[in-house]
């Protein structure tokens, strides 16, 4: 479909939803193949999200072993949803019902690729901090939104339009595709140095075992990137409802120390080193989690784990897709990294990074 036909796909949607005669302004693009339009007509504003079904690789079945994941691409490897927006609108819906401020979905067409959204405003946590709002007053009911998260019963799959999507498990397939782009584009393309075979076998053997830390703790629903750029401040709301939710389609369900993490070692802004540990009890204890040393650990190997992908996504951003903005983030998240490493869990991984990539140490004093 050219982009002519996209627009005019676009403008017969808008018309069917009542929204023909609306202004559009659209918003800046971010890393992924999703774009947003936000609409205005008089004085009431939605947002559209246009998906191309054809944009990304197919996700992952349901019933796929780890074999046919790897044929069909990374994202049924690393179960993301892709521009499956079933997954966005179905779990958008599930949040709803729950009382959390994910987007209402106002008008649909999956095949087409097509949502219109409940426009939440501008007033994300990375544009109100610093200044405007105290920072440990933000992330505090932040983290009571994901113990509600966590607490909450969810369906196996959820509805929209008369398809499903399943939530499928956060499994170690996915986890290790993730950590290796760390080898492929942040210690290759980045640093160039191409880990052998016994370097890379000795990687994955390591994850593998930090990897059994994980299953200790009753799973519950990651919403995969719950961090400022994601997260709107709605004040006129009460409890839950006061954070709003967005870029959510990806979620899968796993251990709940993983959304922490994406809280608390953002990628793209400095949180308040002080806010770590007490944020951290808050949800222990809103989650009822008995065990704190068993969570501690796990927090510190999804947090490896998690800014070990990161490292290698934002340069493969930048390499591949030309977007040099990226590099200028992998400080801070070697930082995390480096930090994540010094828990005695991940010995193992901090002396393997030590022997074939030393790299990482000196990207996190820049």
């Amino acid at each position: 479909m050219t982009i002519s036909d996209r627009d005019a796909a676009i403008a017969a949607f808008l018309n069917q939803a009542g929204w023909g005669d609306a202004k559009h302004h659209p918003l800046p693009g971010d890393a992924s193949t999703r774009r947003y339009i936000r609409l205005e007509r008089g004085e009431a504003r939605a947002m559209l999200m246009d998906a191309p079904a054809a944009a990304e690789a197919p996700a992952c079945p349901p019933d796929a072993d780890p074999a046919q994941r790897r044929e069909l691409g990374y994202n049924a490897v690393a179960r993301l949803a892709g521009a499956n927006l079933v997954a966005f609108a179905g779990l958008a819906d599930a949040l709803c019902e729950r009382g959390f401020s994910a987007p209402r979905i106002l008008a649909s067409d999956i095949e087409a690729g097509f949502l219109l959204l409940e426009d939440l405003g501008d007033d994300l946590f990375a544009r109100l901090l610093p200044g405007e709002l105290h920072e440990g007053t933000l992330y505090a009911k932040a983290v009571d939104v994901l113990a509600a998260i966590y607490r909450s019963s969810l369906p196996a799959a959820v509805e929209r339009d008369g398809q499903s999507w399943p939530l499928l498990a956060y499994d170690d397939t996915a986890l290790m595709a993730e950590a290796d782009l760390f080898l492929d584009w942040f210690l290759d393309k980045h640093a160039g140095a191409t880990p052998g075979a016994s370097a890379r076998a000795d990687w994955q053997a390591i994850w593998s075992r930090a990897f059994e830390r994980l299953h200790h703790c009753a799973p519950g629903l990651v919403l995969r990137d719950f961090h400022a750029e994601n997260l709107i401040y709605l004040p006129d709301r009460e409890a839950e409802g006061e954070i709003g939710l967005l870029d959510f389609q990806d979620a899968v369900i796993g251990h709940p120390a993983y959304d922490l993490v994406s809280l608390i070692e953002d990628a793209r802004r400095n949180v308040e080193r002080k806010l770590a540990v007490p944020l951290k009890a808050r949800f222990v204890a809103q989650a009822g989690i008995d065990d704190v040393a068993g969570f501690d650990a796990a927090y510190a190997v999804l947090g490896a784990q998690r800014n070990a992908k990161i490292l290698g996504i934002f340069v493969r951003l930048a390499v591949r897709d030309g977007k040099q903005r990226y590099l200028d983030l992998l400080p801070r998240v070697a930082r995390h990294f480096v930090a994540d490493l010094q828990h005695p869990a991940l010995m193992p991984l901090h002396m393997w990074i030590k022997s074939n990539a030393p790299q990482v140490f000196a990207e996190a004093h820049k």
